[in-house]
């Protein structure tokens, strides 16, 4: 597996405390089998190669409706505590309640 490491962007990716540690137990048995320092960040960029390579797999998809459906109850129920009004777009005027005027 030789992956391009020149054309790279940066990613925040949110995962729970179970995955993640799942992946540092990866990460250190690795280091052990290879006698190689493996990171973290290692383990999951293949991870996600590997999981790439088999999109066509059904446990894939049902892992991905899972989340998604996950994520559209946790905004729902959020949109309902929340209000339901969109989150201010951080422009000055709209925060303050006041127009900008000029000086002339």
């Amino acid at each position: 597996m030789s992956m391009m490491l020149e054309n790279k962007t940066r990613l925040l990716l949110v995962l729970s405390q179970d995955v993640l540690d799942q992946a540092r137990v990866i990460a250190g048995k690795a280091t052990t089998a290879l006698k190689l320092p493996v990171s973290l960040q290692i383990v999951l960029r293949a991870l996600i190669w590997v999981g790439l390579k088999r999109e066509s797999h059904p446990a894939l998809l049902v892992n991905i409706e899972s989340q998604a459906r996950a994520v559209r109850q946790q905004r729902s129920g959020a949109r309902r505590v929340g209000g339901g009004g969109p989150p201010p777009s951080g422009n000055l005027q709209e925060l303050s309640g006041k127009r900008a005027t000029s000086k002339r």
